[in-house]
């Protein structure tokens, strides 16, 4: 029985296994993905992002405990930063988790961001796919912390969770470079602490500003004292309405065709990467290309132009 059909059963080792060699990118993962993928695509899955310390581990963990007092089984993907030893997840979050470690309805794994930027690891989508085929109904997604640059969740993700606190220096000035168009819903954490209200008075304007986005959804902003467990239930309401809005109003399958898209485009990107390297390595090519631009014989722009052409001129015969 192959791994994808222990996963479909439910089967726990099976699906952790597949997970580290996913992350590991080991070449047998690729085939227990394509069995997966038809058997996909039915959770629903939200990301939680925002700059560091604003308590995103802490919502996370207090939206578990929501999600399974409604029954609901849940997949947890924390994306911790790299260790500069092992080049591991550093598993901060992972231990902020314990507490659901234990429970059969929760699945919890951590990855490590291994330098690629924009806030998740480069196997998070494909992490996903294994939950969702595991049966998991919500998939909470927790990005890293980098900042502004921490944009890559929504493409991941159905519904994105922007979580902000008090006192970030000059607030939204400090992080609207990028952050604040991707959020579907806002959270400003830790709001029992001074600046609160003028937090959410500029978070408004910022929003404002922006313009009506296109799906026609106004982000809510929702308060919260994760520590407290307070405002929980209305963030987690908020999230069911901006799922169920989407849904009405046929955005959800638009949504899908974009993630689709940009999920596509990025695989052909990196396998073909991948094996125009191997080529070029295995016939001493990139050498000669090295050579010709220490020498300055050849720019590079030149170079990977030729190398594109004769490329596509293969692919059209």
């Amino acid at each position: 029985m192959s791994l994808a059909e222990k996963v479909f059963k439910g089967d726990i080792k099976a699906a952790s296994r597949l997970m580290r060699d996913i992350d590991d990118e080991m070449e047998s993962a690729i085939d227990e993905l394509k069995e997966l993928y038809a058997r996909t695509g039915r959770a629903n899955t939200i990301g939680i992002t925002g700059p560091p310390g604003v308590g995103k581990s802490t919502l996370v963990d207090k939206m578990v405990e929501v999600l399974r007092g409604g029954m609901k089984t849940v997949g947890v993907i924390l994306v911790d930063p790299t260790s500069p030893f092992s080049g591991g997840a550093i598993l901060g979050d992972r231990i902020r988790m314990q507490r659901h470690s234990t429970d059969e309805g929760v699945f919890i794994r951590s990855l490590a961001t291994r330098g690629h930027l924009g806030g998740v690891s480069r196997s998070t989508h494909d992490i996903i796919k294994v939950m969702d085929a595991m049966g998991k109904e919500v998939i909470l997604v927790e990005t890293v912390g980098v900042g502004q640059d921490e944009v890559d969740i929504v493409n991941a993700v159905d519904t994105s969770i922007v979580v902000l606190v008090p006192g970030l220096g000059d607030d939204i000035q400090s992080i609207k470079a990028g952050i604040l168009e991707i959020g579907d819903i806002f959270v400003i954490n830790k709001c029992d602490q001074e600046g609160a209200d003028r937090l959410e008075q500029e978070l408004k304007i910022m929003l404002q500003m922006g313009g009506k986005r296109p799906d026609g959804w106004t982000p809510p902003i929702y308060r919260t004292e994760a520590v407290k467990g307070k405002g929980i239930e209305e963030l987690m309401a908020g999230i069911q309405s901006h799922h169920e809005t989407m849904h009405q109003k046929g955005l959800h399958q638009r949504q899908k065709r974009d993630r689709a898209r940009s999920e596509f485009l990025e695989i052909l990107k990196s396998s073909v990467m991948k094996r125009l390297q191997q080529h070029l390595n295995q016939n001493g090519e990139l050498d000669r290309i090295e050579e010709a631009m220490v020498k300055r014989e050849k720019d590079p722009y030149t170079l990977a132009e030729e190398i594109i052409q004769r490329t596509l001129q293969k692919v059209v015969k």
